[in-house]
């Protein structure tokens, strides 16, 4: 889609961007400038150009950006602009309250499919996802149309859960479990180790001067 490869950072920041213009269009705010709008969200102007340059041209010199259609440009890159389905392999406590997380549709995504190996949590439900054998995730990954899968499994059983997402053809892997993955090139893996990000907060809390 684009020549050139797009740093994570930028993506983050559209995201930002995009999640600014929604609450500027609820209020009937229909143009705005990139250093107003960088100033919202605590960038500068330069960096926020930058960042829309990668995917083209927006906005009119000395009239701004129109916010309807930046939003709506944004949705479309970001792939927000449609539904995503996701499953979620490993239904314990993280994974479960992962189900019941209600907030999931305001970001397009759905939790449509649970796995475990435990035969007890086998056929219950946790909120509108069904937990299924993990030897049905290629199966219901196809029937479901599921996109993404999210792993909290223990960090000794996450490589497996990810050779059965490969798979099954999900591209997108979200791992909680404390462990490095080992997936092909054209899988992408989001690692979050809630352990660790915890960990590092003990620094700023003996250390309160760095955290400004």
């Amino acid at each position: 889609m684009h020549s050139k490869k797009i740093p994570e950072s930028t993506i983050s920041r559209l995201f930002v961007y995009l999640r600014e213009l929604t609450e500027l269009e609820k209020v009937n705010i229909r143009t705005i400038s990139s250093a107003e709008l960088g100033e919202r969200v605590n960038l500068s102007d330069a960096q926020l150009r930058k960042d829309l340059g990668y995917f083209g041209q927006f906005g009119t010199s000395g009239a701004g950006y129109n916010v309807s259609e930046l939003k709506s440009t944004l949705e479309k890159i970001l792939g927000k602009d449609k539904p995503w389905n996701v499953a979620v392999v490993g239904a314990g406590s993280l994974g479960s309250a992962l189900m019941r997380y209600p907030g999931f549709e305001n970001y397009s995504l759905k939790v449509v499919a649970a796995f475990d190996a435990d035969p007890k949590k086998i056929g219950k439900h946790y909120g509108d996802a069904g937990v299924y054998a993990i030897e049905d995730l290629s199966k219901v990954v196809r029937e479901k149309k599921i996109n993404i899968g999210i792993i909290t499994v223990p960090a000794k059983n996450a490589q497996e859960v990810a050779d059965y997402m490969v798979k099954a053809g999900i591209e997108c892997i979200l791992n909680f479990a404390p462990s490095a993955l080992t997936v092909p090139e054209n899988v992408k893996v989001k690692n979050v180790d809630l352990s660790r990000e915890l960990e590092t907060l003990s620094y700023f809390l003996v250390n309160p001067a760095h955290s400004k």
